[in-house]
């Protein structure tokens, strides 16, 4: 986290959070959603200016429920994701490959994850685990590292030599859950709401 942002907090710890306005994409790109986007369900426009990413990127982490937020100086802003918190791109570079987030961050997998809609996700050997879904753009340079059966639910990805990381299959439904985190802090914050009414 910023310097700047830990002051921020510092000297105003009580202003409210936000939700619904910050969504990351299924190809990493954050998008901002004004009153009209969120309204008609969309994901926003694209944030294409470089210093707002890079400050969104460094003060990008998850709370104790799994939501995943923008500190935005003194600020939360929550994040609504379209899949993972995290998505990654796949390099193969001098025949090695790696993986970086959205961030420009390398991420390391320990697992290889196909859903039920053929989407390949990597999780970490952190505690929590992180988890990221591959860019669609890369699915092709991932099946050529790949053996997988017929089904394409199973198999092996042939990350490095001697490192073959097995494929399991996993419901797009369960991912959340399976990895502790919240798809949409707005909607969560609804139906907060609409219990304390009730």
């Amino acid at each position: 986290m910023d310097e700047i942002v830990k002051q921020a907090l510092a000297k105003w710890p009580n202003v409210p959070h936000c939700t619904g306005w910050l969504l990351l994409d299924r190809r990493g790109q954050w998008r901002m959603r004004d009153d009209a986007a969120q309204a008609a369900g969309e994901p926003g426009t694209p944030i294409r200016h470089e210093a707002l990413l890079g400050f969104i990127n460094r003060n990008y982490e998850s709370d104790a429920d799994g939501q995943w937020f923008f500190q935005n100086g003194p600020q939360r802003v929550y994040v609504e994701l379209l899949y993972t918190p995290w998505i990654v791109r796949l390099h193969a570079t001098d025949g090695a490959l790696r993986l970086t987030d959205q961030a420009g961050a390398p991420f390391e997998p320990a697992q290889v994850w196909i859903d039920d809609e053929g989407g390949i996700l990597f999780s970490d050997a952190a505690t929590p685990a992180r988890v990221a879904a591959l860019h669609d753009h890369d699915l092709e340079l991932f099946a050529d590292h790949a053996s997988l059966d017929e089904a394409g639910k199973h198999g092996t990805f042939h990350w490095r030599d001697a490192a073959d990381l097995t494929a399991q299959p996993i419901a797009r439904a369960d991912v959340a859950a399976r990895f502790g985190f919240v798809a949409s802090p707005a909607d969560r914050a609804a139906a907060h709401a609409a219990a304390k009414k009730d």
